[in-house]
């Protein structure tokens, strides 16, 4: 039997954190990218960067690939059709708008991810998530 993936085991022990905007502590409170933050912590080691202040409405407001542009600087960048366990995802929540949401693919049909007025959750990857799918990344290997 595989092994699973560090980044799954570490996602899925963020489950039940409540969530909270700009935030990455487990168990306390986070958001999507504090997740993901908290998830590179626990696995590869120090952050690479912080991340500024960020409004709820920063893609809206700026228009520009800010997380894809991160995402880009510190994880390796996959064609959407060659994802799998571990990696990155990230999607658009508004059709032609920047990337805003992210979670960590725990398998072909789910993720655990944090958003808005919710806890971390396992969720499936259904229609509602396949379609807003943008881009995909992979850890670097340690």
């Amino acid at each position: 039997m595989a092994t699973e993936h560090a980044e799954i085991v570490a996602a899925r022990s963020w489950l039940g954190t409540p969530y909270h905007h700009q935030a990455s502590l487990k168990g306390v409170g986070t958001d999507c990218l504090g997740l993901l933050r908290g998830v590179w912590r626990e696995v590869i080691g120090p952050e690479p960067e912080i991340p500024e202040a960020y409004s709820w409405d920063w893609a809206e407001a700026t228009g520009r690939e800010t997380l894809r542009d991160a995402a880009a600087r510190h994880l390796t960048a996959l064609p959407l059709d060659v994802w799998g366990a571990g990696d990155v995802l990230l999607f658009r929540m508004a059709r032609m708008a920047p990337a805003k949401h992210c979670g960590i693919a725990t398998g072909a049909a789910t993720m655990v991810h944090a958003w808005a007025g919710r806890a971390v959750t396992e969720t499936p990857l259904g229609v509602y998530w396949t379609r807003r799918l943008a881009y995909a990344f992979r850890f670097p290997e340690r």
